[in-house]
């Protein structure tokens, strides 16, 4: 597994559109690709089910290049976007460890109530993790809160926005900077990738609970 250097974080700083998508498929791409292949075996034993990775291709944009790109490891087989899913995404200025649920998940409102009757358990699981924030949109590159600072009912509340707008999302994970990414080895970068996704695991599981119950 090959990280981004130097290099690849300059990619989002190349304005034309054309210029952009080209260095992100030849430079940035193949590394996502790379990540997403080696983090999902251990991302499938710590939610207990297969799980496949999905690099974002970006092929309805047509005139703004991304400013962020990923690649997103879920339940799918042939997408992420309707299920809840893990997320390794660059930027310019940083990588960010996300678990998302996202606009077209298709059992948002379910989800969103289990979430409400569980939101003690699920603070205490996913609470300890120092470095875990919640991010309002996918695309931010800097959180909008800790998770250690919101309070039980703000806690509560982000399963709310799921279903308040039709584009709620639920975005929480860690943000690494650039710096600090680029110091990084393949192994540590796997060691911390692994290590928030365990963390953020109970939440693609309450997914998971609901799945299999409705399965029985």
């Amino acid at each position: 597994m090959k990280l981004f250097d130097a290099k690849d974080f300059r990619v989002f700083s190349i304005p034309g559109f054309e210029e952009r998508m080209t260095a992100l498929a030849e430079r940035v791409r193949p590394k996502l690709t790379a990540i997403g292949e080696a983090l999902a075996p251990p991302v499938a034993s710590i939610v207990d089910r297969p799980v496949f990775a999905h690099v974002a291709l970006h092929a309805r944009r047509t005139v703004h290049p991304p400013d962020d790109t990923w690649t997103a490891i879920g339940g799918g087989r042939r997408g992420y976007k309707k299920d809840v899913h893990f997320k390794v995404a660059v930027s310019e200025n940083c990588v960010r460890l996300l678990f998302e649920v996202g606009p077209e998940y298709y059992d948002k409102t379910e989800w969103a109530l289990r979430w409400r009757r569980e939101a003690g358990v699920l603070r205490a699981a996913v609470g300890g993790g120092r470095r875990l924030s919640w991010f309002e949109n996918e695309h931010d590159e800097a959180p909008a809160r800790p998770i250690a600072a919101l309070s039980d009912d703000e806690w509560i509340g982000l399963g709310n926005e799921l279903t308040r707008r039709r584009d709620g999302q639920l975005v929480l994970g860690r943000r690494i900077d650039r710096a600090a990414f680029l110091a990084m080895t393949p192994d540590g970068f796997k060691r911390t990738a692994v290590g928030t996704f365990r963390r953020l695991g109970p939440l693609f599981t309450l997914h998971s609970a609901r799945e299999l119950a409705t399965v029985r």
